[in-house]
């Protein structure tokens, strides 16, 4: 079995954060992939363009040659500038993607478990995401607590609280 180590997210990792934001599309069976340009669009970008700016944080696995496997990012919006999962200013909204070789393999799990743990630490209230509600992803979330709270489009909005 190949070991799997996290590491904060650097400067260096951004091209990276770009390919994940891209995997992180969910399609369904049979549907056409997405044009790799949409991530650019004005409702994507904002996930990774500007990375690095203040209340930025998350984490990328890596195999034991040091290839990357996947990213976990947290990052607040506001109002003008909200994410699918946007709940408030307060409450980080959460994106994560492992790459397609490597799913089903637990990397997930460590993803999203730091991410609660750095968000604790943090002294973070909450952390939301958007998934689309027949992404297999949605029971990994429902496991560390996240709840469905609403839609935006046709996504699902999911809060995990921190403190009860």
């Amino acid at each position: 079995m190949t070991e799997y180590q996290l590491r904060p997210i650097e400067e260096q990792d951004i091209p990276f954060l770009w390919e994940m934001l891209y995997a992180s599309m969910f399609k369904r069976e049979g549907e056409e992939p997405f044009e790799p340009e949409i991530i650019h669009s004005p409702g994507m970008s904002k996930y990774v363009e500007g990375w690095g700016r203040e209340g930025d944080f998350g984490f990328i696995a890596v195999d034991s040659q040091g290839k990357r496997m996947g990213s976990v990012t947290l990052r607040f919006f506001n109002e003008q500038n909200a994410g699918y999962g946007y709940v408030n200013a307060a409450t980080p909204e959460m994106g994560m993607a492992v790459v397609e070789t490597a799913r089903g393999k637990g990397i997930g799990t460590l993803l999203i478990q730091a991410a609660l743990d750095e968000a604790r630490k943090r002294d973070i209230d909450a952390v939301s995401l958007s998934v689309d509600p027949d992404n297999e992803a949605i029971r990994l979330y429902r496991r560390f607590g996240f709840v469905e709270q609403g839609m935006c489009g046709t996504s699902v909005t999911m809060v995990c609280v921190m403190k009860p």
